[in-house]
């Protein structure tokens, strides 16, 4: 089970997969999509929709949604 580095958050699999995707694909340790959000200067819904536009074109860092 992972947490965030910043706040501690339980992280689910979009958490992880938006920090590879946006910050590095090796990582080991990883941020919640609110804590990326505030880093990058940005909104957690704008991530949202880059995680399911990244699905969407099939990413696979991004499960389908079933």
């Amino acid at each position: 089970m992972h947490k965030c580095i910043r706040c501690g958050k339980v992280l689910d699999a979009d958490d992880i997969g938006c920090h590879k995707k946006l910050v590095n694909r090796g990582a080991t340790e990883f941020m919640c999509v609110p804590c990326l959000a505030e880093h990058f200067g940005s909104t957690e819904e704008k991530l949202r929709i880059l995680i399911e536009e990244y699905r969407a074109y099939g990413c696979t860092l991004f499960a389908k949604k079933e």
